[in-house]
């Protein structure tokens, strides 16, 4: 299992399968976290979809989806937000429209 400590800056889609600490930024990219992966990170990127755990916010441009094996703590902005069966939240949801700074 790889472990990534430190910022994550992605000019292309990307999956996570293993262990980040820190942040990730993918911008105008895709942002998969597998079932198995555990991020204690922010992240922001253009679509999210969350299989695995996750402990930090989620920031879709896009879209935000967690999928029934999803475990998030954190606050979730996305004009549009899909929470599957089973899936397990604890944080808030912003489906308003994001302004950038």
């Amino acid at each position: 299992m790889v472990v990534v400590r430190g910022t994550v800056v992605a000019t292309e889609d990307l999956v996570i399968d293993g262990q980040v600490h820190g942040t990730i930024e993918l911008g105008d990219h895709d942002l998969t976290i597998g079932d198995v992966a555990v991020v204690v990170a922010d992240l922001e990127a253009k679509s999210v979809v969350i299989s695995g755990t996750v402990k930090g916010n989620v920031i879709g441009n896009a879209s935000v989806e967690l999928k029934a094996t999803a475990k998030v703590e954190g606050d979730i902005t996305a004009p549009k937000f899909v929470l599957a069966e089973g899936a397990s939240l604890s944080g808030k949801v912003d489906t308003g429209t994001r302004k950038k700074a």
